[in-house]
């Protein structure tokens, strides 16, 4: 794995291209912390984000909480 600064980057991309298709990680620096990861295509579908997954559904047995809100506040009145 090497790390490059993001201007180094730019000034010899070709180059470092030619390095990640020969098996190299590149990981890009940007005023010393890194930003990006430049990896080798593997054609193989990564897992999605996170944020991009269904999130948890929850449900409770019984009548739904409005409904039973509603109801309550007719009996007040």
């Amino acid at each position: 794995m090497k790390m490059v600064s993001f201007t180094d980057f730019r000034k010899n991309a070709s180059g470092f291209i030619t390095e990640v298709e020969h098996g190299e990680t590149i990981i890009l620096l940007r005023q010393g912390n890194p930003v990006a990861e430049v990896i080798p295509y593997s054609g193989n579908p990564q897992t999605p984000p996170a944020w991009k997954k269904p999130g948890i559904h929850l449900q409770i047995n019984g009548s739904d909480l409005s409904l039973a809100i509603l109801e309550e506040r007719e009996e007040y009145r």
